[in-house]
């Protein structure tokens, strides 16, 4: 077989040669670059498995560059175009924004796995415009679509950002269209699509990895067996039950991750002689010879703003958020614009499933992380920018929960009667920071050696060094290591400047007054 152009290495080169002859096996030729029609009936689950820096996210993204050149269509959950029988589609999935937006900053079209298990509803009249864009309609004559204020020129100006950014939603609202006008609603997903991507495959629970095998006959799972397994699932994950040649395991670590220090301690803690105080000897020497690794006394509360402290006890995550709040002189009865917040579910009656929905297609779901930007312009909503997600800034009705130290019940500066719920974002535990990335992190080393005196286990290895690994390999460019239970006092106040979109329109999840699922 003639091997890509980029260079893998050998247990990469095997990887895909094995993917390679799965997907010819379901149709999909990626040497010839031709395509069949799926055919019913198959299924196939295949893992692609390694540590951080083994380079799965490199052959995700080669797999989905080759199939794209074989034809194959890329779904991304803001537009669908009528079915066809020929038609092979390819879906790239995380699941949580902020996982997902780390594969579309390295280039690859990622979506939440609830974006493609709810899908939009169109206006008619609108979807003529997106059919045009995706290339499966001609230019609609603007007479003949009857939207009001809608000119050639500004299909023109759809056309040139769906060139360039492959997002409908986006496009139209570069036409001057509002969200509210073109999406009527959302729905789950009936019909079954064909190639599926799953990243962070290690978060997945049954529940969901099930729903996957229901719409993909082929999935394709991508996950680092040394993080830590759901809660619940006595530290075992969904590719755990995989038959060997099920499993794809990298083994070597790539020569542009050889020279990282952050991986270097996230790999040493594979040795099983290694104690927690030798590992801490470890990143304290490491410090010393590379400013990536940071050796701290006290936790930085300018940093806590975007992201959080990480720790594995809640009693730490309480204590340091409040010790944040604090800092910044935040009164207790509101919420400061530029405070970080946590997506703790939608808390909504079955009978409002379609506002649940909406919420959670516009990026609020479970774990999300948000930014609070201010009051809404209704009692009970407030203006929020989801992290990573790609239409980041909406209006939804909330309910915020501030807990303090030593009291059972929260505070809650916010409240709507239902709707999304939120626990305060400057510490999270270890366990909620998975398939997350954040530029530097700060993890809060008292917890894990409390961890390691416990001398708990998880799947055979010891749980600090789990926590650890996870820990660490959330920082892309800088590690701090927290070794002192003190809070270093921010040098100015917070704020929302760093988060300068304009706003998406509102109306998606803040209904009319008329509206039987009104929240607010």
């Amino acid at each position: 077989m003639q091997a890509p152009t980029l260079t893998f290495s050998d247990d990469q080169a095997d990887a895909y040669d094995c993917l390679t002859a799965a997907f010819a096996g379901a149709g999909i030729d990626l040497v010839e670059g031709s395509l069949t029609p799926m055919a019913e009936g198959r299924s196939s689950v295949i893992a692609v498995v390694g540590k951080a820096g083994s380079g799965k996210t490199m052959l995700l993204a080669e797999l989905y560059r080759g199939l794209k050149a074989a034809g194959v269509e890329i779904v991304s959950g803001d537009y669908e175009g009528r079915r066809r029988k020929d038609r092979r589609t390819l879906a790239i999935l995380a699941p949580t924004n902020k996982a997902a937006s780390v594969l579309r900053l390295r280039g690859v079209p990622a979506t939440t796995i609830h974006r493609i298990l709810y899908t939009p509803v169109y206006d008619p009249e609108y979807e003529k415009i997106a059919e045009w864009l995706a290339g499966t309609g001609t230019r609609p004559v603007v007479d003949s679509l009857g939207i009001a204020g809608l000119t050639d020129l500004a299909l023109d100006r759809a056309s040139s950002f769906y060139s360039q950014v492959a997002s409908i939603p986006g496009a139209l609202a570069a036409a001057g269209l509002k969200g509210s006008d073109f999406i009527k609603g959302w729905k789950r997903r009936e019909e079954p699509l064909d190639v599926g991507f799953v990243d962070e495959s290690s978060m997945l629970d049954e529940r969901q990895f099930d729903d996957l095998r229901e719409i993909f006959p082929t999935l394709v799972l991508f996950g680092d067996p040394a993080q830590l397994a759901p809660v619940g699932q006595s530290g075992e994950m969904v590719f755990d039950r995989l038959s060997e040649g099920r499993r794809l395991v990298l083994s070597r670590i790539h020569r542009q991750t050889q020279d990282n220090r952050i991986l270097d301690l996230a790999h040493a803690l594979g040795d099983d002689r290694l104690g927690f105080e030798e590992f801490e000897r470890l990143v304290e020497e490491t410090a010393r010879k590379d400013d990536r690794v940071v050796w701290a006394e006290r936790v930085e509360a300018a940093l806590m703003a975007r992201s959080p402290v990480l720790v594995w006890r809640n009693a730490t995550r309480v204590r340091l958020i409040q010790a944040f709040r604090n800092a910044y002189g935040a009164p207790e009865d509101q919420l400061l614009p530029g405070e970080p917040l946590i997506c703790d579910g939608i808390e909504l009656p079955l009978k409002h499933r379609k506002k649940r929905i909406d919420l959670e297609a516009r990026g609020l779901i479970k774990g999300a992380q948000v930014i609070y930007l201010g009051e809404g312009n209704r009692e009970g909503f407030a203006r929020l920018h989801v992290v990573g997600a790609e239409e980041p800034q909406v209006s939804a009705a909330s309910i915020i929960k501030i807990e303090k130290p030593d009291e059972e019940e929260p505070f809650i500066p916010h409240a709507a009667r239902m709707g999304a719920a939120f626990l305060h974002g400057a510490a999270v535990t270890i366990h909620k920071a998975q398939g997350s990335q954040w530029d530097e992190v700060q993890v809060f080393a008292p917890d894990l050696y409390a961890a390691a005196q416990s001398g708990r286990s998880e799947a055979g290895v010891p749980l600090w060094k789990r926590l650890a690994y996870v820990a660490i390999t959330r920082a892309q460019t800088r590690l701090f290591w927290v070794v002192r239970n003190r809070l270093a006092r921010p040098l100015g106040p917070l704020s929302t400047d760093d988060l300068k979109r304009e706003p998406a329109p509102l109306s998606l999840a803040e209904p009319s007054p008329s509206d039987p699922a009104d929240l607010g």
